[in-house]
């Protein structure tokens, strides 16, 4: 299976367990893997044979940006729900496999300068 990697997705977002993390917000940042068959989009070189990732970038960042979710768990459930399930980006190449990972880069957490990545692996 062929894959497309996308990374450096950075976002403002509002997730998170305290309260000031849902209305203050944060920044995220969001990597995907996607396993899709590329083998047309290989032979054609058409962008209709192929997954159009801007759709895919833009799906990532209107999630972060909108929900409210207390974990990053779910957030990055979400996003993984989306990238296999949204008609807009299931219509040329059907994502068969996504793997997530989010990452909260300044986590609130005293005396902690590191960040907090969870990764979640979904298929079709």
């Amino acid at each position: 299976m062929d894959c497309i990697h996308l990374s450096g997705i950075r976002c403002y977002g509002y997730t998170g367990a305290l309260p000031e993390e849902q209305v203050l917000g944060q920044w995220f940042e969001v990597g995907l893997t996607l396993w899709l068959d590329l083998a047309l989009a290989g032979q054609s070189d058409r962008l209709s044979d192929t997954l159009d990732y801007r759709i895919v970038i833009a799906t990532v960042q209107a999630l972060v940006k909108t929900s409210k979710f207390t974990l990053l768990e779910r957030l990055a459930v979400a996003i993984a729900e989306a990238v296999l399930h949204s008609a807009a980006l299931t219509a040329a190449v059907p994502v068969q496999q996504v793997q997530v990972r989010l990452c909260k880069p300044a986590a609130p957490i005293p005396d902690f300068g590191g960040a907090i990545t969870v990764e979640v692996t979904r298929s079709r």
